[in-house]
């Protein structure tokens, strides 16, 4: 075998092995014995190890030295193991280990204290989980800003610098709308309990009509949902309360789209960096496409409205109310049951108070009332527990920092596809009001989901649209939309 031949094969077991470690996680949300978290944190180091040194093992060094790419697509494999490379050789293996051991027994105290409204409960864990972070940002950086560093694992290319001056041109007319529409007559919301049963059915029709494979998937119950896995065994999880269907339903739709992302990427591309999403900026961009422009659309809820008064019976309004009450705007405390005009403000939130704890600007013990304070400031609305602010989100108990910006990024991105799948289909109105967005979905499967890894995040969408993306027209789409439903 010549070096590039060596460097794909090698990458065929680390990815498969990845792949087993993401399943380890899927099973620590949905499945796992609570008791057994301290020994799904050890198994978690073990495969890490293995990972660690896989990934900077001496020989994909010199392989890459020598490595010369056959064509585009050999390219595009030797640019992702040589950033990855470079990316893990700066962190030693022991950093790595203890991160993976640490932030998986930080998943369940995360979720015990979000249970209890216990932040002292958290605090420690949360505290160590930080210090490793900046110790892990601070091998990537080399002297460089820290936060684009971590940054950098989630969106390639792109620097906090340039999403926070995107933030700042986006802030001004999120936060007129909102004024506009909360100061307008509020559409009726939906009342009533809706039970379990019906909700999972009518979840998985939902996964269906949007092109969800259960062949290589399954759904299930987690406290905060999420998409898991690439290639044949993709799997997605959702939540339900009876008495707030759309929690079940949309989450459904959302991780439905990034699931159907890692489904339809090209089958020649497995078992290489390739095989996945390239970015989470571009994977975000999938599962608001699906949940929010199509999803939340007035003609595909005029089918939900059906579908739910089938199952559910008579539901109190009609189908135009129904849309409504789907995209009913109020200053909610909960990111993920956020409506489109105040989410990309939880996220900018979010994106500021990460900065300053990685930055060390922060600490730990005042992140709660910096926390209330900044929501009270942005929101208008005083946080009323824990569970409903600091402790709500999964994503730093993980270790996730740098990862809250790429929801927003998704958005942005959405916007710009959805300008350019309305350009080039006709009739998708008519489609989506039959319960067929896959006429939708098929477009981005052949425009974006198929390539994979093979282009630069942003190139990715650049290429599926026609034209460079910024955050233009999801302003326009969100001013629209609202102003129509509000009259303002």
């Amino acid at each position: 075998m010549n070096a590039f031949e060596k460097i794909v094969a090698h990458e065929r077991t680390t990815w498969s092995l990845a792949q087993v470690m993401g399943r380890l996680g899927w099973d620590q949300e949905t499945m796992m014995p609570r008791g057994a978290a301290e020994q799904r944190g050890e198994e978690m180091a073990a495969l890490e190890e293995v990972l660690h040194a896989r990934r900077t093992h001496p020989n994909l060094g010199e392989w890459l030295e020598a490595a010369e790419a056959p064509d585009a697509r050999g390219a595009a494999i030797l640019r992702h193991v040589r950033r990855n490379y470079q990316r893990n050789t700066r962190v030693p293996a022991a950093l790595a280990s203890e991160l993976a051991r640490v932030t998986s027994v930080a998943q369940g105290t995360w979720a015990e204290a979000r249970a209890r409204d216990d932040v002292a409960h958290f605090l420690p864990t949360l505290t160590r989980v930080i210090a490793l972070k900046r110790e892990e940002a601070a091998a990537l950086a080399q002297n460089g800003d820290l936060y684009d560093a971590l940054l950098n694992d989630y969106e390639p290319g792109i620097s906090g610098e340039e999403i926070g001056a995107m933030f700042a041109r986006m802030r001004p007319r999120l936060v007129a709308l909102r004024e506009k529409v909360l100061a307008a007559p509020a559409p009726a919301a939906l009342k009533g309990e809706y039970g379990r049963e019906g909700q999972l059915r009518l979840s998985r029709t939902l996964a269906e009509v949007f092109g969800y494979d259960f062949a290589k998937g399954r759904i299930d119950l987690a406290v905060h949902p999420f998409s898991s896995g690439s290639g044949a065994d993709v799997r997605i999880t959702t939540r339900v309360a009876e008495v707030d269907p759309f929690n079940c339903f949309y989450s459904t739709i959302h991780e439905v789209g990034h699931a159907c992302y890692e489904q339809n990427i090209d089958e020649g591309y497995r078992f290489s960096p390739l095989g996945e999403g390239v970015s989470m900026g571009v994977h975000e961009s999938q599962s608001r496409i699906y949940e929010n422009q199509l999803g939340r659309s007035r003609a595909f809820t005029g089918w939900l409205h059906g579908q739910m008064a089938h199952e559910f019976g008579d539901l109190g309004m009609d189908a135009e109310g129904f849309y409504k009450a789907v995209n009913r705007v109020q200053p909610g405390l909960i990111r993920t049951e956020a409506d489109e005009v105040h989410y990309n403000l939880h996220i900018m939130m979010r994106f500021d108070i990460e900065r300053a704890l990685i930055a060390g600007d922060l600490s730990p013990a005042e992140l709660e009332a910096a926390w209330n304070d900044r929501f009270a400031q942005d929101f208008g609305v005083a946080v009323d527990r824990p569970s409903h602010g600091m402790l709500q989100d999964v994503h730093w108990s993980v270790g996730l920092f740098g990862y809250f910006p790429t929801y927003t990024l998704g958005n942005v991105y959405a916007g710009c596809l959805m300008k350019a799948l309305r350009h080039e289909i006709v009739g998708i109105d008519t489609a989506l009001a039959e319960g067929k967005p896959t006429v939708a979905t098929a477009w981005l499967r052949e425009k974006l989901q198929q390539h994979g890894g093979l282009h630069e995040p942003r190139e990715t969408i650049a290429q599926a649209c026609g034209f460079e993306p910024d955050e233009g027209p999801l302003l326009d789409y969100l001013e629209a939309k609202f102003g129509d439903i509000y009259g303002v």
